[in-house]
């Protein structure tokens, strides 16, 4: 694992520049701020009230003050608030404030920003978003203690909330306290993370449940659960073995197709119908046979790389095969000097090095980073009037305990899932991926979810969708708008009895 990026919505493994931790200055109390607005969205004209404020975390053996979360939660006027459903929303990181998902997804404003394409300096727009879903779902956005509003404070420590399980335990202790205040216990109520927070769904899925508090359905957005199988976990190019590239392979691929590379006439969903067959038996195989592998074999999979990701043969043979999309990202369009980005390969830049082996920087973090900024810092003080006397840590780096029950690193938190799943057969999942995603790529998360162990009548609550577009699958409004779609549909799912 590199550093975090100021995107922090996973494990970035781009050394990129990080802005020094700002002081952690926490003011004694601080109100809530309550508004009132109005969104039409899939037609329909909804009044809905914004609360912007935080939850008090306690230790549960003492009673003393440890944390504060900061929250903005949306719920629509004039209904049964009892009976309708909650959406709990956090990005990951470790270390990412919820600004990601609040200003991009489905909440009640949207920023825009270029699709594909680097978003132009100020001043700029923040949209009435027409892709929310309050017409279907209430909607809680939550910062992870060290992020955005929320601090540790008094008898807290960083290392009570810095790690997986640690993590888990402060969500599970936010959401008790939100349903309990708010009388929304009865709600029918949903889980969504998004990179990281897919690690933290898992594990808090499982620990709330344990704790009285049925889940009706988990939305992973840009998945790692095992973190086994992720080749970024430790950034070398030949962190996790061979299924790092097997799992990658097809979104190099795509990628490639996006940006006419690839030798193909396909379109895009046939053709990385091919590239999966072959990624998931031919090369799987080839590759484990190690320098064993015949000659003749290995050319004919080297021209099978060449066709799919649009590099030389002679690149490809001097990787024995193995094509790091860490490199992959320099590689595509070296000849122009160009690089691609890792959250979103649509996104592109010059580079500086023409020679380096990877891109210094992610376009797609600073082709967006600045805009969500912005236009939440305005958002928060001129329409939620909330202003502390305090920073809002968009990101921190922050030590991260990755182990579970002891165990060392990397954490797997598929079992988690597969057991909150048993125990709750009626617990739906929506599982979403971009095409373009380089960091948690699509293949990876249909393998692990495919690997869950779980009783085959329960495979049938995952729903799985693939979208053209990245990590962030809402910064494309064509996949954000068949992304609503079938959120709603897979909503009206939720209450049906089994």
């Amino acid at each position: 694992m590199r550093s975090v990026t100021s995107l922090a919505l996973g494990f970035v493994l781009l050394a990129a520049a990080k802005a020094p931790n700002a002081p952690l200055s926490v003011p004694p109390t601080f109100p809530d701020a309550v508004t009132h607005h109005v969104l039409t969205t899939a037609g329909h004209r909804i009044s809905y009230t914004a609360r912007a404020g935080t939850i008090t975390l306690h230790d549960p053996k003492t009673d003393a003050v440890t944390a504060r979360m900061f929250y903005v939660a949306y719920t629509m006027d004039h209904v049964n608030a009892r009976t309708r459903p909650v959406t709990f929303f956090y990005n990951g990181g470790p270390g990412s404030s919820t600004i990601w998902l609040h200003m991009g997804s489905f909440g009640p404003v949207r920023v825009d920003v270029a699709n594909g394409a680097p978003t132009k300096p100020a001043p700029y727009r923040l949209l009435p978003n027409r892709y929310s879903l309050l017409d279907t779902t209430d909607e809680v956005f939550i910062d992870a203690p060290g992020t955005g509003y929320s601090r540790v404070l008094g008898a807290g420590k960083d290392e009570d909330f810095f790690g997986v399980d640690q993590d888990a335990r402060a969500f599970t202790q936010f959401i008790e306290r939100y349903i309990t205040e708010f009388r929304r216990w009865n709600s029918p109520k949903v889980l969504f993370g998004e990179s990281y927070g897919t690690t933290r769904d898992c594990v808090l899925v499982d620990m709330l449940q344990k704790a009285g508090v049925q889940i009706n359905g988990v939305v992973l957005q840009s998945s790692i659960l095992d973190w086994n199988l992720a080749e970024l976990l430790t950034g070398g190019p030949y962190a996790s073995g061979d299924w790092g590239y097997v799992l990658y392979l097809p979104s190099e691929a795509a990628t490639a197709w996006y940006h006419h590379r690839a030798n193909t006439r396909l379109g895009l969903a046939s053709f990385l119908d091919e590239v999966e067959a072959f990624a998931g038996t031919t090369y799987l195989h080839d590759l484990a046979q190690g320098a064993t592998l015949p000659q003749a074999e290995f050319e004919a999979d080297v021209a099978r790389l060449h066709e799919y990701l649009g590099i030389s043969d002679a690149y490809i043979r001097a990787s024995n095969l193995r094509i790091s999309y860490v490199r992959f990202e320099k590689e595509l369009l070296r000849d122009d000097d160009i690089i691609v980005g890792t959250y979103d390969s649509r996104y592109q830049t010059f580079g500086v090095d023409p020679m380096s082996d990877e891109p210094g920087w992610d376009p797609s973090d600073v082709g967006i980073s600045g805009a969500y900024t912005a236009a939440f810092h305005q958002y928060i003080v001129e329409t939620l009037h909330y202003d502390p006397p305090m920073p809002y840590l968009t990101e921190v780096d922050v030590p991260w305990d990755y182990r579970r029950n002891g165990d060392d690193p990397p954490p797997n938190v598929t079992p988690d899932l597969a057991e909150a799943m048993s125990a709750n057969p009626s617990l739906r999942v929506f599982s979403a991926n971009g095409y373009y995603d380089l960091a948690t790529p699509f293949f990876e998360t249909e393998y692990t979810l495919h690997h869950l162990g779980i009783a085959p009548p329960l495979r049938r609550n995952i729903t799985f969708a693939v979208y053209p577009s990245g990590h962030m699958i809402y910064l494309n409004p064509s996949a954000l708008a068949a992304y609503r779609r079938d959120l709603e549909t897979w909503y009206g799912q939720l209450g049906e009895r089994r």
